[in-house]
């Protein structure tokens, strides 16, 4: 018979963390790994070695292609070729290598000094050429490297992974809207029934929400700073003081796509990287309100799920189909945002001239777009499982008459200031009527036809519906486009 602890405890099994291949401990590198794989490239350590070499080797270019230390050859065409290459082709065996090297060094910049050098020998090995090496890392603090690789891995992965979802997922947001602009839909405010809309002017509500966000993302500026020690080009100046280092810097900030900051301690301030995250953790919160709409609505009727399109039904209870791609994404917008404020705020901090706690946090922004673009993908297969129920929308308007209390005391009071007789308290006595009871068509037109409105007024308000009366809502979706 079993003791207590050998029913509750798992100690004796085999044990997971040497499992060969590596089991993932987070469901980024596991069970939602190919959604979010395309970060890999921007924003994992390797993509972080990979842009760190990048970075020397346009450093170690752009030094001899500007003869900023005299005396020293131009690189030929050939040569540039081969060292650009080294980054291309910077895979698998390169990372093995690299961790070997940093394992030595301790040092992660370093051993990808170390790395290019012995790559610089190989394509330049002629005696004359060994003095090429010491150009490598030249008047470069580690930070130097490491501003500029996080800028460029980030705007990759903004540009070329999250945006691109984004879009999709505003583009698709917007399509629903402009479908269904016309079909009428019972508002609720304090969750009361309100003036009615249409299911599409509510949807470009929220398009029209994330649009806004998208562009402010898409302008997004992408700074580095390369400017040594402490900021001051110290070491460059010493080296050599009759180079104009602040537009050596500029430059080549600028060739590599991103904007030059040129005020700076050791660190490159990321106020920068705070605004854009700040901006994303805002579309994410957009995001996240649409969720909870649309689970609203399919929780009252409105939207049915179609089977087939990722909506998963109870274990147990076979007539229902959970709005579970909504639920999912609103649990990894949260995690996301969690990552994207806390890095928004950890950031833009630094004792004196430099700490690292930006260097650990910074080591989190993958996960953080990683959510992000999982709930994104979420949401989209989300939408693309919906079928409007126009016939449950019908039904609810039908059943809340009393929302015309508001149109025809509004046109009462504009009857009232043109000094039509009668029209005295409007909004009284329509709470008098509506107020804590429901009332019907017979009620209303019964109403409306002993006010003694002017013909036109009174013919245009008894011919008036809870489903017509919604203004101008399916005009407003056109301004998402």
């Amino acid at each position: 018979m079993a003791s207590p602890a050998d029913a509750t405890s798992l100690a004796a099994s085999t044990s997971l963390a040497d499992a060969v291949p590596p089991i993932a401990l987070g469901p980024l590198d596991g069970r939602y790994r190919g959604v979010v794989a395309p970060l890999v490239d921007h924003l994992s350590e390797p993509a972080l070695n990979r842009a760190r070499l990048h970075v020397e080797v346009e450093w170690l270019i752009h030094l001899t292609e500007h003869e900023v230390v005299p005396g020293v050859r131009h690189l030929s065409a050939r040569e540039q070729e081969a060292l650009r290459e080294v980054v291309r082709s910077f895979g698998a065996a390169e990372v093995e290598e690299l961790a070997g090297k940093e394992r030595v060094t301790q040092h992660d910049v370093k051993a990808v000094e170390y790395f290019l050098k012995q790559r610089l020998s190989d394509i330049a090995p002629a005696p004359e050429d060994a003095g090429l090496t010491e150009l490598v890392h030249f008047c470069c603090t580690s930070e130097d490297v490491n501003n500029l690789s996080y800028a460029l891995m980030v705007k990759g992965a903004a540009h070329e992974v999250w945006l691109p979802r984004a879009t999709g997922l505003f583009e698709r947001l917007a399509s629903l809207a402009s479908d269904l602009r016309a079909i009428p839909l019972l508002a609720h405010t304090h969750g009361q029934p309100a003036t009615p809309t249409t299911m599409g002017k509510e949807l470009a509500v929220l398009a029209w929400r994330l649009q806004r966000q998208l562009r402010r993302i898409e302008d997004a500026e992408f700074l580095g700073k390369f400017n040594g020690a402490t900021g001051t080009y110290g070491a460059h100046v010493v080296a050599l003081p009759d180079v104009d280092w602040q537009q050596v810097s500029r430059d080549f900030v600028e060739h590599l796509g991103l904007s030059w900051n040129p005020l700076t301690t050791q660190i490159e301030s990321h106020d920068w990287q705070s605004e854009l995250y700040a901006d994303v953790a805002r579309f994410n919160r957009v995001l996240h309100n649409m969720c909870t709409d649309v689970w609203t609505y399919i929780s009252m009727g409105y939207f049915a799920q179609v089977r087939g399109h990722g909506s998963v039904g109870s274990s147990t209870m076979p007539h229902k189909v959970n709005p579970i791609r909504f639920e999912n994404a609103e649990a990894n917008l949260e995690v996301s945002n969690a990552l994207l404020d806390v890095l928004a705020a950890t950031l833009v901090q630094s004792r004196l001239q430099r700490d690292l706690t930006d260097s650990s946090m910074q080591r989190n922004i993958g996960t953080a777009f990683g959510h992000s673009v999982l709930a994104i993908d979420n949401a989209v297969r989300g939408l693309e499982g919906l079928d409007v129920v126009p016939d449950r929308m019908a039904a609810d308007l039908e059943a809340n008459w009393e929302v015309l209390g508001e149109p025809i005391q509004s046109a009462m009071r504009a009857l009232g200031a043109r000094g039509v007789p009668g029209m005295e308290e409007p909004y009284e006595r329509l709470k008098e009527l509506t107020r804590g009871r429901r009332i019907d068509r017979e009620h209303l037109v019964e109403f409306v036809h002993g006010l003694g409105l002017p013909a036109d007024v009174e013919e245009r308000l008894a011919s008036l519906t809870p489903s017509t009366y919604v203004g101008l809502a399916p005009e407003l979706v056109d301004h998402v486009r």
